[in-house]
């Protein structure tokens, strides 16, 4: 997209609240239909597709390890704010706008999983509590990656789009949440 003259804090505010505004648009419903359509076509087998998972947990333990941190909120609003101020700090206006729209993603993304979670109320696969569909590491960590998709280009985004799918089997790895949150994420 092109660079806004301005990606200050009133910037983001009123691209925020114009993100916000549009959510309600055909576009939306499509995906999240699409969304719910998978979720719902894969629900079956969460139970099944877990158990698995978990007979196999010990043997690449540590290859998923990283995934919960990867794809933490903190983390990633930690590495958005920190491109925005390397942007800003360096005059790179680029930069500073990528940052600007990661912040944003993350914030729209919090903004859409948290009350699903709270509506749902599912009981994660390891019983730790009830906020289990949809995955908030898979959302924040596709956001992120389609903000650098459409920043950089589908080339570029390619290793985007792999973490992401990495942080996601890593919350299925680690017994946090079924196939189906994960896909609705």
């Amino acid at each position: 997209p092109p660079t806004p003259p301005h990606t200050g804090i009133r910037a983001l505010a009123h691209d925020l609240i114009e993100d916000v505004k549009h959510l309600p648009a055909k576009q939306n419903l499509y995906l999240t239909l699409i969304g719910g359509g998978l979720a719902a076509s894969v629900h079956p087998v969460d139970q099944g597709f877990n158990v698995r998972l978990r007979s196999h947990y010990n043997t690449v333990n540590t290859a998923f390890a990283p995934g919960k941190y990867i794809g933490n909120t903190p983390e990633q609003v930690t590495a958005s704010i920190a491109t925005y101020a390397f942007g800003r700090i360096f005059d790179k206006p680029k930069v500073a706008h990528l940052g600007m729209d990661l912040v944003q993603a993350q914030i729209l993304s919090e903004l859409l999983v948290e009350p699903i979670k709270f509506a749902t109320h599912r009981t994660r696969p390891d019983n730790s509590n009830n906020r289990s569909f949809p995955s908030g590491h898979a959302a924040v960590t596709f956001a992120a990656a389609t903000v650098i998709e459409r920043h950089l280009g589908w080339r570029k985004s390619l290793l985007g789009y792999t973490i992401a799918s990495y942080v996601a089997a890593s919350r299925l790895h680690d017994n946090r949440h079924y196939l189906s949150d994960v896909v609705f994420g």
